[in-house]
């Protein structure tokens, strides 16, 4: 499979980064996002969902702890799970994952998957770069971002 690395400067490249993405997502994919606590998930999750509600403005909460938020959007119903607190895949079920991935699926912490990650989903590794001096944005740190899958969309 083939792997793209992508620099982001800043928030408004990882927003751009998933924007870009959005607008290539279609039913029954799967986008899994990694990257460590501050990576900038949050930032992607929320520019990602945007798009796909084509409302810039929209309040895009963490579901860190409902472990599931539903989107209803143009393209079709969106699921965006955090699995951070997941108690393994098998809890899975009760959140709706099978019916899910019949809509558009964004996976945070995607590794909780085991056995359920689908093969063809597209991941997205993002991974904060060193920065010299001061004390910047967490969510505007530089970014590399390591995109590997759907070779016949990207």
């Amino acid at each position: 499979m083939t792997s793209r690395i992508l620099t982001l400067h800043t928030r408004s490249d990882t927003e751009a980064l998933a924007e870009t993405l959005g607008r290539l997502v279609r039913a029954g994919d799967t986008i899994l996002l990694s990257g460590p606590l501050g990576a900038g998930k949050s930032v992607f999750a929320r520019a990602f969902l945007r798009t796909l509600c084509n409302d810039p403005m929209l309040d895009v909460p963490s579901p860190t702890f409902t472990l599931v938020q539903p989107y209803d959007t143009p393209q079709g119903p969106v699921s965006h799970f955090d699995l951070w607190r997941l108690q393994g895949p098998e809890a899975l079920e009760e959140l709706g994952w099978d019916d899910a991935r019949a809509g558009i699926v964004l996976v945070e912490w995607p590794e909780r998957l085991e056995d359920l990650t689908p093969d063809d989903a597209l991941h997205v590794m993002l991974k904060p770069l060193p920065v010299a001096g001061g004390d910047p944005d967490a969510d505007d740190l530089p970014r590399e971002a390591t995109v590997t899958g759907w070779t016949d969309r990207l």
